[in-house]
């Protein structure tokens, strides 16, 4: 008979975990069984972080259509000004963007405009790490989140990411958030069964690591079979979806997959406070104009299906979504009708209680740097409002001395 390890066990369930600090990995039933046991209190502020992996184009996501340098920039890869979508004399969303102009429209919607962070980093990996630490000037090992889970009471149940990696942004130096693999997990049977059992089981000679896989383990252990019609009920119907080019935006993606798993359990009251979702591909250095239309359709729709879901719940008063990018891009085209590394782009932040419009400076197209898009907005501007807004926390207890606010959110 195979014997197997704590590290063997993880591997045979989702993977390794690329952060410093062991994650919890989490099922559907215990998310489910939290739900009934302990839901969140009506009325609790709840956060959806959207990543988009690869450095979105801003300057093609929100556009200057009125500027005739943003034309000439880029002859291969801009859009007729007639298919795009205005949200005031200056400023248009990609023509894929229906979905979110609709929330537009309604108020829903806050764009930041010229968001990064000083002396930006074109690289993927340390830009992506600066976002995730809220920390540009130095390395650090926990994420900006992962610091707020670090003053909150231990809860596995309190921030999940969906997927089978845990993002950075969410490792504390004393605790992580979970991740929930959407595929689900593979929990071993029989004897191998009996053997992950006794694994579980604390011991005075493990480490930090190897007692936070115990606790992962016995958290996989412990699931009842009571909530499977939970877990077997539809996703809550989405109301209320825009038509965009002749179509419904209620199209299927992973993305959309994602966020019908957050709203399913956001409805049954999952005691979850933030929630981490993601989508690639942004890397656009061939061929952008139809990709990042593409990918921005996805976006665009997904989001405008999952606020419409949350109409048919008791929640959309509570839930705030936050869509963010590494990096924009570069203001010129390049030879393959793309563009490469650039600084600074627009942050998204949706929901009921934003209070829609325009904040941040619109970088200029004659005044770049280096030719790139200016710096108008600190992104730690941005996340200083999350947390004292929507997480209801100190800010400096996560982003320390910084004083910087973005005022989106509606008065409590």
């Amino acid at each position: 008979m195979d014997t197997i390890s704590r590290r063997r066990f993880l591997k045979l369930t989702t993977g390794a975990v690329a952060v410093g600090t062991a994650a919890n990995f989490l099922t559907l039933d215990e998310i489910a069984e939290a739900a009934i046991n302990r839901p969140l209190a009506s009325g609790t502020p709840i956060l959806v972080v959207v990543t988009l992996y690869g450095g979105n184009d801003g300057l093609n996501t929100v556009i200057p259509y009125k500027d005739s340098i943003y034309f000439s920039a880029r002859p291969d890869i801009s859009y007729k000004a007639e298919t795009m979508l205005p949200l005031d004399a200056e400023l248009a969303l990609n023509p894929s963007m229906g979905g979110i102009k609709a929330m537009w429209d309604q108020n829903k919607v806050a764009i930041i405009r010229g968001v990064g962070y000083p002396k930006p980093d074109r690289s993927h990996f340390s830009s992506m790490a600066k976002w995730q630490t809220a920390s540009p000037d130095k390395h650090i090992n926990t994420g900006w989140l992962g610091r707020w889970l670090d003053t909150q009471p231990v809860d596995p149940m309190l921030a999940i990411s969906l997927g089978s990696v845990l993002p950075p942004m969410f490792a504390g130096s004393k605790i992580s958030g979970s991740a929930l693999p959407l595929g689900g997990l593979v929990i071993p049977k029989g004897a191998l069964a009996n053997q992950c059992i006794q694994l579980s089981k604390p011991a005075r000679a493990d480490s930090k690591l190897m007692a936070a896989a115990a606790t992962s383990m016995r958290n996989l252990f412990s699931v009842s079979s009571s909530i499977q019609p939970v877990l077997k009920a539809p996703a809550p119907i989405a109301v209320d979806l825009p038509t965009v080019n002749g179509g419904n935006a209620g199209g299927d993606s992973n993305l959309s997959q994602q966020l019908d798993v957050v709203a399913k359990l956001i409805a049954a009251g999952s005691p979850t406070k933030v929630w981490s979702v993601s989508l690639g591909g942004f890397d656009t250095h061939a061929n952008e104009a139809n990709a990042q239309a593409e990918l921005l359709g996805v976006v665009s729709n997904s989001l405008a299906r999952f606020m419409g879901q949350l109409k048919s719940t008791t929640r959309s008063n509570d839930v705030t979504v936050m869509v963010y990018s590494e990096f924009g891009r570069r203001v010129k085209g390049n030879a393959s009708q793309g563009t490469d590394h650039g600084t600074s782009g627009p942050m998204f932040v949706i929901g009921e209680k934003v209070k829609g419009g325009f904040y941040g400076d619109q970088p200029s197209l004659s005044k770049l740097i280096d030719g790139d898009l200016a710096v108008t907005t600190d992104f730690r501007d941005v996340y200083g409002t999350v947390l004292e807004s929507i997480l209801k926390s100190p800010v400096e207890q996560t982003l320390g001395k910084w004083a910087g606010r973005t005022k989106f959110m509606k008065p409590a």
